[in-house]
């Protein structure tokens, strides 16, 4: 299955809806592109991966790439809604403990407000 990807804003927080499978070639290539070109227009992400159905090794390093991306100038990656085999993924490669993760889009856009607010 073919990655997709939708992208809509929650209080100025880009969030990109992404459905079917990451897998490391095309997917993974425009995934790095699609971040390049967001982090343009603002620094606050979050990825919802509610239809994402599948992971492979190398995409679970395109979302490190990405996430060190966005730090790199200032943002972040924050992602949410993951189902049973993204989260069995990330909590395998200990990847839980780096990303911050939140069970709805609207929670994770929310706390970069309450990240600010909090400085």
């Amino acid at each position: 299955m073919v990655l997709n990807t939708t992208a809509s804003k929650i209080d100025g927080v880009i969030v990109v809806y992404l459905s079917g499978d990451i897998l490391f070639g095309d997917e993974s290539a425009s995934l790095r592109i699609l971040v390049k070109d967001l982090l343009d227009k603002s620094r606050q992400i979050v990825f919802d991966l509610g239809n994402v159905t599948h992971l492979d090794s190398g995409s679970v390093g395109t979302l490190v790439a990405v996430h060190l991306s966005a730090r790199k100038v200032g943002g972040d990656i924050k992602f949410a809604n993951l189902r049973n085999h993204t989260r069995e993924v990330l909590q395998i490669t200990k990847l839980v403990r780096i990303f911050e993760i939140f069970e709805r889009a609207e929670d994770a856009a929310a706390s970069f407000k309450a990240a600010a607010t909090a400085i």
